[in-house]
């Protein structure tokens, strides 16, 4: 189990670190480790198979499936490969399980002809070809991604996955370039790109996001070429693409093909025009209309699924976002009851596992609700909290999620 043995990979080294309790499975895991010949393939198999444990199934369990299956997805190839939560087994995902979101076409780039541009606003321009990047300091994080529309619409409610993501930190090749002291937008360039139109003018464009420097700057970001272990997939912007821990999904642009520093504020399509939230507030006995460019992920929680045993109920489910402290349950009408967190990862931008045994579960249809409390106190809206029932796009819809399912 996750809670017995621990294992901790770093630029150019492995180390493992057992707690007293081993048994015959323990044994198996540290003779796979000592197959010298195909390490790293050993390597990626056994961390797999231990993350597996972190939400585990129980000899003779079987999962109830959701009453209210979402229906087909209509997104004509944008939005792709959405699992159902039942099958939530692990605390990663496996990269053939993750969803995609792709606004323009979807390139197959010759790693060996790609370089990435370091440009704008900076002293010293640079030009990284793969292996260059690949030869500078490794960093890895466990990073939860997820669409700001999961949630949006009916059919969209598993935009989510979580991965362990490598590649070099941004922040060291940003001080490198020396930033001028008039630059304060970072523009982060994909190769993915289409045609947009405003006020009758057509223009050909790459997909494009920004941030401000001081947020661009954050350790934590990386220019990432390993997802799980394995290369970097096509569809999630090999060879390199930006990852933002903490950011929705459209903040880490896939396919990157340059840098840019700015001394203004970058206006592009997923910045002011699209994925721009708008909610509807009260001031002063006055309507205001907000409008806020999506950015960080939100509070939020989900109840993923129904197991059932010999005639008892686990009710399992996944949290994220800002420093998550516990989650809480209810069933139909009744009262909030505090669910267990898995605490076996502590990764601070993974999302957090719990589980709930259902007592005196009855046979008929219930309702499942799971809201998320952060270490500050602050809650997970309820569906009819005003930031949720006033905000009139589909974005960053963090509202508490209800699933229905039948016992038997």
């Amino acid at each position: 189990m996750l809670n017995e043995v621990q294992i901790k990979f770093d630029a150019g080294s492995t180390s493992i670190s057992r707690r007293p309790a081993m048994d015959a499975k323990d044994m198996a895991r540290r003779q796979l480790m000592r197959q010298g010949g195909a390490a790293l393939a050993g390597l990626a198999l056994l961390h797999s198979h231990l993350l597996a444990q972190a939400f585990p199934a129980r000899p003779g369990e079987e999962v109830i499936p959701w009453l209210d299956q979402p229906p087909p997805n209509p997104s004509g190839g944008v939005v792709e490969n959405l699992p159902q939560w039942e099958e939530l087994s692990s605390f990663l995902t496996p990269n053939d399980k993750f969803f995609r979101v792709a606004h323009y076409n979807k390139p197959v780039i010759d790693e060996k002809a790609w370089a990435l541009e370091i440009t704008g606003l900076v002293k010293q321009p640079k030009t990284l070809t793969l292996p260059a990047l690949k030869a500078r300091p490794r960093k890895e994080v466990v990073f939860t991604l997820e669409c700001s529309g999961n949630h949006g619409f009916p059919w969209f409610i598993s935009g989510i996955g979580t991965a362990r993501w490598a590649g070099t930190p941004l922040a060291p090749l940003l001080k490198e370039a020396g930033v001028l002291n008039r630059g304060m937008e970072v523009v982060f360039v994909g190769s993915d790109a289409g045609e947009e139109e405003v006020r009758q003018a057509k223009m050909p464009q790459h997909f494009a996001r920004s941030m401000s420097l001081v947020d661009a700057m954050n350790p934590n970001n990386l220019l990432c070429y390993e997802m799980n272990g394995a290369a970097l997939p096509q569809p999630h912007g090999f060879p390199v693409r930006l990852i933002a821990p903490g950011w929705y999904g459209i903040a880490n642009v896939k396919w990157l093909k340059r840098i840019e520093v700015w001394d203004t504020r970058f206006m592009g399509r997923f910045m002011a025009r699209d994925y721009v939230t708008i909610r509807e507030e009260q001031r002063n006995q006055e309507t205001v209309w907000t409008e806020t460019s999506v950015g960080r992920a939100l509070l939020k929680s989900v109840p993923a699924k129904v197991t059932g045993r010999n005639g008892k109920y686990r009710i399992v489910g996944a949290a994220w976002g800002p420093s998550v402290a516990r989650v809480e349950v209810q069933i139909d009408a009744g009262p909030w009851v505090a669910a267990t967190m898995d605490r076996s990862e502590q990764a601070d931008f993974a999302w957090k596992l719990w589980s709930l045994e259902w007592a005196n579960a009855t046979p008929g249809e219930h309702a499942i609700t799971s809201r998320a409390v952060d270490t500050q106190g602050n809650v997970q809206p309820a569906m009819e909290d005003p930031r949720i029932a006033k905000k009139r796009t589909y974005w960053e819809s963090n509202g508490q999620v209800t699933r229905r399912v039948r016992l038997t």
